[in-house]
């Protein structure tokens, strides 16, 4: 068996004193940089890591922080954490990821979990609208809230102008000339479902165009979802010239479904979708999105929980979320309406 080495030991191997060692390794004091550079080399010698637990017991903290999010599959969620992470790296902090998979009780149970690994803090991207907020306000505990908000909240929160982002890309649409303008919403129990649902009918109503019901399909964010009610809209008697998809799986769902009927988009009907992702430019045909500032979201979020954290006296509970922008991106699944109709076979490909 290995044996365990003390910081006694690294104190012995640099040739200092064990209250030196402890300065290098909590950065404090003004070591010079040839002891730090020895200090160093004998915890790589000895293979010496400080005892965290211990640490975080003695100074109330743990230099860690959890962040949920509902679905890891998608590439949102992934740019999300990574400007999350970056954040917190650069101010020495470790993030404990779960994924809460949409589902409300698997989310309680991920705050469960972190609660008992004493994280100084968390990142929350809500399933519904049930929320962490009143069992993380009642312990007084730091919270962001991002992407999405439930109703009526009041806390911190991260998110992008989803209602404008809509707006501009319906208006895309108008502007090419569509009149018959379908939607397939996100969850409509919290904010980014709402609101870009909101955007669509307030592009619709400024154009004075109909809003006709059976245009408004009720997705859920998943692919299957945009595949299905993508054919119930393509079977529709008269179907949309252009359809604005409100995630980029539903997106990825609905182009299955315009590939497996034959239509070409966009020569029969153009697609508009919400959340751009690395390969939407490289896609046959390129596709039109509106593009979240997803990393800037994450990384925002990350330094309003640590200001929380390392400042308790001053620490916010309350606020107006912060509200980023978001950017169209025209590219070649948008074109005016074609005079083909749906179902006919054209040269093009989806």
């Amino acid at each position: 068996m290995s044996k365990s080495y003390t910081m006694r030991d690294v104190a012995r191997l640099a040739g200092t004193s064990v209250g030196s060692v402890s300065a290098v390794i909590n950065e404090k004091g003004t070591a010079s940089p040839a002891l730090m550079q020895r200090v160093k080399a004998a915890m790589d010698a000895l293979d010496y890591h400080p005892d965290n637990v211990a640490r975080s017991l003695k100074v109330r903290r743990t230099h860690t922080v959890g962040m949920v999010i509902p679905d890891i599959s998608n590439a949102f969620f992934t740019e999300l954490m990574l400007g999350a992470e970056a954040a917190a790296r650069a101010r020495r902090y470790s993030v404990i990821l779960c994924n809460s998979s949409e589902d409300p009780v698997l989310e309680r149970q991920c705050l469960n979990t972190l609660f008992s690994r004493r994280v100084d803090g968390v990142i929350l991207a809500p399933t519904d609208l049930y929320s962490g907020q009143d069992r993380l306000t009642a312990r007084r505990f730091p919270m962001v809230f991002v992407d999405r908000i439930p109703p009526r909240f009041k806390g911190l929160a991260v998110v992008t102008n989803n209602l404008q982002g809509a707006y501009e890309g319906t208006r895309h649409l108008i502007e090419l000339g569509h009149q018959r303008l379908a939607i397939i919403t996100g969850r409509l129990v919290l904010s980014n479902g709402i609101d870009r649902l909101e955007g669509f009918r307030k592009a619709i109503q400024d154009a004075r165009l109909p809003i006709r019901d059976e245009y408004i399909k009720h997705g859920d964010f998943q692919l299957e979802s945009g595949y299905q009610r993508g054919l119930e809209l393509l079977n529709l008697p008269e179907p949309p010239t252009a359809i604005f998809c409100c995630n980029n799986k539903m997106t990825l769902g609905l182009m299955r479904a315009l590939a497996e009927r034959g239509i070409s988009c966009p020569e029969q009907i153009s697609v508009l979708g919400f959340d751009d992702f690395d390969w939407a430019a490289s896609f046959r045909p390129k596709l039109t999105t509106i593009a979240q500032p997803t990393f800037e979201m994450g990384r925002t979020a990350m330094e309003i929980l640590l200001r929380n954290i390392e400042f308790p006296d001053g620490q916010e509970t309350e606020g107006m979320p912060i509200s980023l922008e978001a950017t169209l991106n025209i590219r070649e699944s948008t074109a005016p309406p074609h005079p083909s109709p749906v179902g006919a076979r054209t040269a093009g490909q989806v």
